[in-house]
């Protein structure tokens, strides 16, 4: 198999994982309207840990896209929030990542997203609505984008110490 076709492989494997986990978490009750552990997430991390920003990009768009599409929700007010979130929150990781490798682990990194995640939908959901004391609940938001963020960037770092090294990463 030539290395085009492993990389292709093994991002759709990414890929395929994200919409998976992003469905069944989906579907799985939650404590808060938003509070989700965001393990699809990982996925997307470890694509952009193992291939780079545009690779990681690519299983983002997917993950978010089908999401929408199969979970019936494409296009209305959650898909909106959710994706203009999962969008900021891919950017924060991807500008961390390139600008300050050295400085975040996949623990780190997964924080830093679920934090700007849980501000960005925070303030989509509040100009949406019209309704600016959806602030208060930023300790709960900021609280909960810390727990999930280090749940979901342990497994990520678990997962990757298991895999061979596969370091493919684009510019």
């Amino acid at each position: 198999m030539s290395d085009a076709s492993r990389r292709v492989t093994r991002l759709g494997l990414l890929t395929g994982m994200a919409l998976v986990l992003f469905l069944v978490e989906a579907s799985l009750p939650r404590p808060l309207p938003w509070m989700r552990l965001g393990l699809a997430n990982s996925a997307v991390l470890a694509a952009l840990l193992l291939f780079g920003t545009g690779s990681a990009l690519a299983v983002t768009l997917a993950k978010l896209l089908l999401g929408g599409l199969l979970g019936g929700g494409l296009a209305g007010p959650a898909f909106v929030i959710g994706s203009s979130a999962g969008l900021a929150s891919f950017t924060a990781m991807a500008l961390c990542w390139h600008y300050l490798p050295r400085l975040f682990s996949p623990v780190g990194l997964s924080i830093v997203g679920a934090l700007v995640h849980q501000v960005t939908q925070l303030t989509v959901a509040a100009l949406y609505l019209g309704h600016d004391g959806l602030f208060s609940l930023l300790p709960m938001f900021l609280l909960s984008g810390v727990a999930s963020g280090l749940l979901t960037g342990t497994a990520t770092y678990y997962a990757l110490r298991a895999l061979p090294d596969t370091s493919e990463r684009d510019a």
